[in-house]
C-alpha cells in the first residue's frame, strides 16, 4: 500500500508540472499565431485524446513526461521533410527570434514561477514550523557522518559562523553545511567547541548509506500508536509505552531505534517497557518484522512552534526559499560535473525520486512542498544548455539573435539527435541507477533465521 501511495504521489506531481510546463510552451506559442498541432501529458501510447480546433489534447500511458508539437519546430519527431520546405507564416521557423526564445522559455518560467507560488502559498497557509533551539534540551542527535567530523549525541548548538541560533532550522541550512568554512559552536559537558564542516560534505551527504540524515534534534518518545496485527500489536505494546531497552541495549532516543531494529529482523528480542498505567516495567517479547520494524507510531516530546506570517513576509520567504533551491542544484551539478561528488551517488531515477520525496504516506503538506521542490529541479535541469532540453534551444537562438544568421537546418538535425542521445542516455543511467541502489542495499532478508515469526503487517 505505501509503494502504492509513493507511486500515486509522483504521478499526480509529475501530471501537474508536466502539464503546466508544456502550456509553458503552448500558449505563447498561440499567442504568436504558431500552430499548435499537439499537447500530450506523459508519452505514447495514448489513452485519450481530443482535437478542439488546430490542437490534439491527449494523455499518454507513459506518465515520465510530455510534449507539445508546435509545427516548423525541430524537436524530438525529427519530423524533417517538412523542414526542407520554405515556412509557412504560422511555423515557429518564420517567428522572430525574440518571439520564439520567449516560447521556448515559457515551460522554464512556469515552473520557477509555480515553485516560488507554492512555497509562498505554504507558508502563508501553514506558517514557518521550527523547533525552538532552547527547546531542544536534549542537545542534538548526531548521525555516523556527523560523528565522524567531530559531534557527539548530546551536544547543545549554540551558533553557527559566529551566529547565535535560535531556531534549530538555522543549524541544518543547506547554505551553512555545504558552505565553505562553516563552525559550529556546541557546548559539550559545560565546555564549549568549535567543529568545522569540510568542504565535502556534499560528497559526503551522497554516499551515506540510507536516510541517515545529518544534524537533528535528540528525540525521546512514546508509542502513538500501534499498528494492528504488527509485531509490537503481538507482543503486547499499547498506546503510551515507553520502550527503555531492545535485547538489553539501551533506548533512549528515537533515532536509534532503526539502527537497533536492523541488527534483529525477524528476530526474537526482550523489549523493556515503561507503562504508565501499571506504574511499572515490563519485559515483552516480540519479533522484529522482515522490514526492521516494529509496527509503531512515536510522539516526542518536543513539539514543533508555528510561527504565522502575513502575506508580505509569506512572499519574501517563498522567493528566497526557491532560491536556495536552485542554488542548492547548481553547486550539486558542479561537483558531479567536476568529479568531486559521484554522479553514481547523487543521479535519481522515478524510484528514487518518489522514495525521497513523497513517501509512503500522504500529507498535503507534504506533497505541495515535494512538488514545489521538484518543478524548481525540473527548471534548472530543462535551462541546462543540452540541445534537445530547452536551455539548449534556447542557447541555439540568443546566438541567432547575437550573429543575426540562424544555424542550419543540417546543423539544427544533429544537434537535436545528440541531445536526444545525451537524455535517452542519462534516463538510462538513472533509472539504472535506481535498480542498483535497490539491489545493492542489504537485502531484505532475516537475521534469525529458525525464529517464528510474526505475521507482517500491510
Amino acid at each position: 500500500m505505501e509503494i502504492l501511495i509513493m507511486i500515486g504521489q509522483l504521478i499526480l506531481a509529475l501530471s501537474i508540472l508536466v502539464g503546466l510546463h508544456e502550456a509553458g510552451h503552448m500558449l505563447p506559442a498561440k499567442w504568436f499565431g504558431m500552430r499548435v498541432s499537439k499537447f500530450f501529458i506523459g508519452f505514447p501510447p495514448t489513452v485519450f485524446s481530443k482535437k478542439i480546433g488546430e490542437t490534439e489534447y491527449g494523455i499518454g500511458s507513459i506518465p515520465l513526461g510530455g510534449f507539445v508539437k508546435i509545427e516548423g519546430m525541430v524537436d524530438e519527431s525529427m519530423d524533417t521533410e517538412k523542414l526542407s520546405a520554405d515556412p509557412e507564416p504560422w511555423e515557429f521557423r518564420s517567428k522572430p527570434a525574440w518571439q520564439r526564445l520567449i516560447v521556448m522559455l515559457g515551460g522554464i518560467t512556469v515552473n520557477f514561477v509555480l515553485g516560488i507560488l507554492i512555497f509562498i502559498g505554504l507558508t502563508w497557509i501553514n506558517g514557518e514550523s521550527y523547533i525552538s533551539n532552547s527547546s531542544s534540551r536534549y542537545g542534538i542527535y548526531a548521525s555516523k557522518m556527523a560523528a565522524d567530523i567531530g559531534f557527539r549525541t548530546g551536544d547543545k548548538i549554540i551558533a553557527v559562523n559566529g551566529k547565535t541560533v535560535e531556531k534549530f532550522n538555522d543549524a541544518i541550512d543547506p547554505k551553512v553545511i555545504f558552505g565553505t568554512n562553516s563552525v559550529y559552536t556546541v557546548e559539550r559537558q559545560g565546555q564549549k567547541l568549535e567543529i568545522k564542516i569540510p568542504d565535502d560534505m556534499l560528497r559526503r551527504l551522497s554516499e551515506a548509506p540510507g536516510n541517515e540524515g545529518f544534524l537533528s534534534p535528540a528525540q525521546p518518545f512514546t508509542i502513538a500508536r500501534v499498528s494492528t496485527g504488527s509485531a509490537a500489536a503481538l507482543a503486547g505494546l499499547k498506546e503510551g509505552d515507553k520502550i527503555l531497552a531492545i535485547d538489553n541495549e539501551p533506548l533512549t532516543y528515537f533515532q536509534e531505534l532503526k539502527p537497533i531494529l536492523r541488527q534483529h529482523k525477524c528476530c526474537q528480542v526482550m523489549l523493556k517497557v515503561a507503562r504508565k498505567s501499571v506504574d511499572s516495567v515490563l519485559t515483552l517479547k516480540c519479533t522484529v518484522e522482515k522490514d526492521a520494524t516494529l509496527g509503531v507510531y512515536p510522539k516526542f516530546e518536543m513539539k514543533e512552534s508555528v510561527e504565522e506570517k502575513d502575506f508580505l513576509s509569506s512572499v519574501s520567504i517563498g522567493f528566497f526559499s526557491a532560491i536556495d533551491i536552485l542554488k542548492f542544484n547548481f553547486l550539486g551539478f558542479s561537483k558531479v560535473f567536476s568529479g568531486e561528488v559521484s554522479a553514481s551517488k547523487s543521479v535519481s531515477g522515478p524510484v528514487g525520486i518518489a522514495s525521497e520525496f513523497f513517501g509512503g504516506h500522504f500529507s498535503w503538506a507534504k506533497f505541495w512542498r515535494s512538488t514545489a521542490i521538484l518543478s524548481l529541479i525540473l527548471a534548472f535541469m530543462n535551462l541546462l544548455p543540452i540541445p534537445a532540453l530547452d536551455g539548449g534551444h534556447a542557447l541555439f537562438l540568443v546566438y541567432e539573435m547575437i550573429v543575426r544568421k540562424a544555424p542550419s537546418l543540417k546543423f539544427m538535425e544533429w544537434a537535436q539527435r545528440i541531445g536526444m542521445f545525451l537524455i535517452l542516455g542519462l534516463m538510462v543511467f538513472a533509472f539504472g541507477n535506481d535498480f542498483y541502489k535497490l539491489f545493492k542495499k542489504e537485502p531484505d532478508t532475516c537475521k534469525c533465521e529458525k525464529t517464528e515469526l510474526v505475521e507482517p503487517r500491510n
